[in-house]
């Protein structure tokens, strides 16, 4: 049976590097119609496949691609990995954010007195946020807060948008570039998301140099080792098919289809009944009964 799959996002090729090193037995597929390209590799020790892509910069684009990615591969769960910047003293370089929900942080309506707030915020899947609480509780170096992320680069703590973080998002962790779209798209498609990022700067005017030092490396691997870390407590999903057409908990869980039920069936496991059932069937060519 086909291993139940995830779609891994990231924006940059670090990000991807970090990944795919952790993946074994990969593949390339392409989009049949658009050429969107992606490697989908296993990760031992977990039931999974991974699909495995590399989007680009900015939320715009993000949202586009992850909706094609969710309605071309159907995974079980999506998670955007890569890096940010801090936006808290105590949350060094390398360290790792994961998001218990991400802001949009450019809606608002502009007055002659101020900018008034109309702030957009999605929250993280529970199913994936406790997989990760699970799998990252004895990390000191491991934090769940929620993120900001926006359409620009933040490299002064002392510029405008510094200040609207800290006046209106004053929870944020962490600031980044793909995270409201990735959960836009996913929260639309019904599905689960998780954005986890590793820290690669203070977010101020010493990010050029951080990022010199290659503090970004680091940043992506740490990230990449916390979605594996949580990939290794989550379960495939009862009931929600991936690309196998079944669960891990129940192979036969969904429709069947095939020569052996013709694609219709009725499923009574687990169910209990206090009288007769009765059914009618019509429409096979044989009469009807």
């Amino acid at each position: 049976m086909t291993q139940p799959i995830v779609a891994v996002l990231t924006a940059l090729p670090l990000e991807y590097t970090a990944v795919r090193d952790h993946l074994t037995d990969v593949e390339k597929r392409d989009h049949p119609r658009y050429g969107t390209l992606a490697t989908v590799g296993r990760l031992s020790g977990t039931p999974w496949s991974v699909a495995l892509l590399e989007l680009g910069e900015g939320n715009l684009t993000a949202a586009t691609l992850t909706e094609r990615v969710m309605s071309w591969l159907e995974p079980q769960a999506v998670f955007f990995v890569g890096v940010a910047g801090s936006l808290k003293p105590d949350i060094e370089i390398g360290d790792v954010v994961v998001a218990t929900k991400v802001y949009g942080i450019h809606g608002g309506k502009e007055t002659d007195k101020d900018l008034l707030v109309r702030p957009e915020a999605w929250r993280a899947s529970h199913r994936l946020e406790q997989a990760a609480r699970e799998a990252l509780r004895e990390d000191p170096h491991a934090h769940l807060k929620p993120i900001a992320a926006g359409d620009v680069v933040l490299a002064s703590a002392r510029s405008a948008l510094a200040e609207h973080l800290r006046t209106h998002y004053n929870d944020a962790a962490a600031i980044e570039m793909e995270g409201a779209g990735i959960a836009s798209a996913v929260h639309l498609a019904g599905g689960d998301a998780l954005v986890i990022r590793g820290i690669s700067d203070r977010a101020d005017a010493k990010k050029s140099r951080a990022d010199a030092e290659g503090s970004q490396p680091r940043a992506a691997t740490n990230a990449a080792a916390a979605v594996v870390a949580v990939l290794r407590e989550l379960r495939p999903f009862g009931g929600r098919p991936g690309l196998s057409g079944g669960t891990a908990d129940d192979p036969q869980e969904g429709p069947f289809r095939g020569p052996t039920h013709g694609g219709d069936h009725l499923d009574f496991r687990g169910s209990t009944f206090n009288g007769p059932f009765v059914a009618k069937q019509v429409g096979r060519g044989d009469g009807e009964r």
